[in-house]
């Protein structure tokens, strides 16, 4: 069995989403991996009652998160791969290893955008955490931090 057996996309429609997406794929079909593809409703935005999550209602937002999951899934179709759909509602910290574990994926593909420390900060965000959550690896797709062209050249990073 190859070392990546199992592999688990996570997938949100963003730019760096899209990136993960395609790395992904290529991986799982050169080690014909069994895939999973992973999209997480971040319930975290609509429960602390901001306003824009406040105005929209829980249902189409629900709606809109499985048409990224469908998007994701007819995007890897195209590529040649055929992966196992999953949606969760909730925090992505926390659904990401959840599943990971339940699946017994070998690896985790996430995007990443860069963001400063006051940033970060500002928005609460822990998304190194990830790394201490899950046992498998975990491949993060992400720019360099000084892409200034239109077409950035695209960096991967690994933990193993």
């Amino acid at each position: 069995m190859p070392a990546f057996g199992r592999i688990l996309l996570c997938y949100d429609a963003t730019r760096e989403g899209r990136r993960a997406l395609r790395h992904g794929a290529s991986l799982a079909g050169q080690v014909k991996a069994e895939t999973h593809l992973l999209a997480v409703l971040n319930s975290s935005t609509w429960q602390q009652g901001t306003e824009i999550a406040s105005t929209v209602p829980l249902d189409v937002l629900e709606q809109s998160a499985r048409e990224i999951l469908r998007d994701g899934i007819e995007k890897l179709a195209a590529r040649g791969i055929i992966a196992t759909a999953h949606f969760a509602i909730g925090d992505p910290l926390e659904q990401i290893p959840l599943f990971a574990n339940e699946l017994k994926v070998d690896l985790i593909v996430v995007g990443h955008r860069r963001s400063g420390r006051v940033r970060r900060w500002w928005s609460g965000k822990n998304d190194g955490l990830l790394l201490d959550r899950v046992s498998c690896a975990v491949l993060v797709a992400m720019e360099p931090e000084d892409a200034d062209t239109h077409e950035p050249v695209e960096v991967l990073s690994a933990r193993v």
